[in-house]
């Protein structure tokens, strides 16, 4: 692990560069794909901050539906593995109809909807509109989002 510079600080120092210094002195295609790489170093930025949090939610929300409490794994990689796992799991359900009716279905869809919001909070934290993205944290504008 490094001090200083943190990831954070390096990722926001070259998207800054980008924006400031090298999209405004390019045209057409160029332009565009500099402002793509701006946005996808905000991106990195957001996922690095909030990851770990929103894997361990969407695991324990997955324990609940799935009726199964299951240790989670240590390490990342794992932990996303198994995430992607279960979610097949819980994807099989619903396809094999256990998601029909309620109360199950409600508590499907609340879990969907939150993976869906947690997503989007990395991804495009403008998509879920400015209340809902406060109340998720994703609010908080990283360099170089436009306002």
């Amino acid at each position: 692990m490094q001090d200083r510079p943190t990831y954070g600080e390096l990722l926001a120092a070259v998207q800054r560069f980008l924006e400031t210094d090298v999209v405004p002195v390019l045209e057409g295609p160029k332009k565009f794909h500099a402002r793509v790489a701006a946005n996808v170093l905000a991106i990195v930025q957001r996922e690095l901050h909030s990851a770990e949090a929103q894997l361990r939610a969407e695991w324990q929300r997955l324990d609940a539906l799935l009726g199964a409490v299951e240790p989670a794994p240590v390490a990342s990689a794992d932990m996303e593995r198994r995430t992607r796992e279960r979610t097949a799991e819980l994807c099989s359900r619903i396809r094999h109809g256990d998601a029909d009716a309620d109360p199950w279905r409600a508590a499907v869809v609340a879990h969907v909807r939150q993976t869906v919001v947690d997503k989007l909070a990395v991804a495009n934290p403008k998509y879920l509109g400015a209340e809902l993205a406060t109340a998720v944290g994703a609010a908080e504008p990283v360099a170089g989002d436009p306002p």
